[in-house]
């Protein structure tokens, strides 16, 4: 898939396209979530996602990420969506949102999504708050 947005942005989920170095720097330095994430971890979690979308501005750089995790029949996660600085205010994140969660393979499907931020922009697409059947399982400290 190649999508074009306005203002020359591109979507696409080849993941011979993403920029690691990139995602890895705003993953483990700029986002609550995943900071200290090392690189290896990083290109794994890339190699074993169902799918990976990157937003791409006019010049190609990369400025948005997220990736899909799924076993492709019964449920998704939606992780590590980010909008760089430079690319923020114009709607992209919901573009990454919409191509992730509204994809073909997705649409019918539950998808699972943890976030502390941007929960108007989730509710969007249908996301809503936990319920008492929702669990995660933590890793230890």
């Amino acid at each position: 898939m190649r999508r074009e947005l306005t203002d020359g942005f591109e979507l696409d989920d080849d993941p011979d396209r993403v920029d690691v170095d990139l995602v890895h720097r705003h993953l483990s330095e700029e986002c609550y979530w995943a900071l200290g994430r090392p690189r290896d971890v990083v290109e794994a979690s890339i190699a074993g996602s169902a799918r990976v979308i990157g937003l791409y501005g006019a010049d190609g750089e990369q400025v948005g990420f997220a990736r899909m995790i799924s076993d492709g029949a019964t449920r998704a996660y939606l992780a590590d969506v980010f909008v760089l600085p430079v690319a923020q205010g114009r709607g992209l994140g919901v573009e990454i949102v919409r191509e992730a969660v509204e994809a073909e393979q997705y649409a019918d499907m539950p998808i699972v999504l943890h976030t502390l931020d941007a929960h108007s922009l989730y509710e969007r697409f249908g996301f809503t708050a936990p319920t008492e059947r929702v669990m995660e399982r933590r890793r230890p400290d």
